[in-house]
């Protein structure tokens, strides 16, 4: 919703844009699901309370079913050329920086 991508950027400070998908017909495109399962997981469950511990705040959710849904992260040129794609495994699965890094400079050279 429009409502919860503004909560996000104003919590988290982003300055990218974003693309407001209602239908998640673009998320469905880039092979991206939600699972209870994945999310509950014992690993990232532990992952979550040592963030608590450390006091460091979530951004809110103002619908708990997104909570659930896998994201991923993706680099895509000013054409809209996918340089990387990154579907999650779970929630803590992300790229390296040196992945991101990489996926640049094969574009540049």
């Amino acid at each position: 919703s429009v409502e919860g991508a503004q909560l996000w950027l104003e919590q988290t400070g982003c300055t990218f844009d974003i693309l407001l998908d209602p239908q998640r017909k673009v998320y469905r495109s880039f092979g991206l699901g939600s699972s209870y399962i994945k999310v509950m997981k014992f690993d990232c469950l532990l992952q979550y309370s040592n963030y608590v511990a450390a006091n460091i705040d979530f951004p809110d959710f103002p619908n708990v079913c997104l909570s659930f849904q896998l994201g991923g992260d993706f680099l895509l040129d000013d054409a809209g050329k996918v340089l990387l794609s990154h579907p999650s495994k779970n929630p803590l699965d992300r790229p390296t920086v040196e992945d991101v890094l990489q996926a640049v400079d094969r574009e540049l050279h």
